[in-house]
């Protein structure tokens, strides 16, 4: 997993959020990163046409190692956490509509983690999503509960069902979501063989060290690929 990137309206409260959160704001460059285990936010200014919810990308998912404590934490900086339907599941839902799922995995070695993005489908697609999914990016398909599911480093893929066609990502709160890669030239070669058109191909980013490229899925997630997003060490 990447990054997950934001049209926020307002950057500086937001930013506040996500460090609230968990995150830590750090640098590539001119590229400013929150980083959370297991991916980084990016936030940028502009009016979402919409939240989450009713997109293709329905929610972001965080495993917390004892999630009572974190949400208390995050009550206590002024974040909303809401009590789930099972034990230890938490929701949080920010400003402009990100909808965040928490889940409690004792097991995990720092107090948060990411943990998967929630694609909501109508019910006969997600066999052909789940396929997609697997030979385009590698996807292990398995299953998450009672969701078909495709496991990439770092992240669960959750193909939910929804009765209504879901919009595409684009212009919504939650803009896109990012694939890191080791060689993005390659990769971009690989996907342009199975028949993959980019909206955008390989270049760099405005840090001048990043290459990024941007494709969109056959049912409206926008993808972006990267390689080198994280800072050097």
């Amino acid at each position: 997993m990447g990054h997950l990137h934001l049209l926020v309206r307002d950057v500086d409260a937001q930013r506040k959020f996500w460090v609230a959160f968990g995150g830590t704001p750090v640098k590539n460059g001119s590229l400013d990163l929150i980083a959370l285990p297991g991916v980084y936010v990016m936030l940028r200014q502009g009016e979402p046409s919409a939240g989450t919810v009713g997109s293709v990308v329905n929610h972001i998912g965080f495993n917390a190692r004892n999630s009572a404590e974190s949400a208390a934490k995050w009550e206590a900086a002024g974040l909303k956490p809401e009590k789930g339907n099972q034990p230890g599941q938490f929701y949080l839902t920010t400003a402009d509509g990100v909808r965040i799922e928490v889940l409690e995995d004792k097991s995990i070695a720092t107090p948060l983690k990411f943990q998967h993005v929630h694609f909501n489908f109508m019910p006969e697609q997600t066999a052909q999503v789940q396929a997609w999914y697997a030979r385009m990016f590698d996807a292990r398909p398995g299953t998450r509960g009672r969701y078909k599911s495709g496991d990439i480093p770092g992240a669960d893929l959750t193909y939910g069902e929804s009765k209504e066609k879901a919009a595409p990502t684009k212009g919504r709160a939650l803009d896109h979501i990012g694939f890191e890669v080791a060689d993005l030239d390659f990769y971009a070669q690989k996907l342009q063989a199975q028949g993959i058109d980019f909206d955008m191909p390989p270049h760099l980013a405005p840090n001048g060290t990043t290459k990024i490229a941007f494709l969109t899925d056959p049912w409206g997630t926008y993808i972006e690929l990267t390689q080198g997003l994280a800072p050097a060490k």
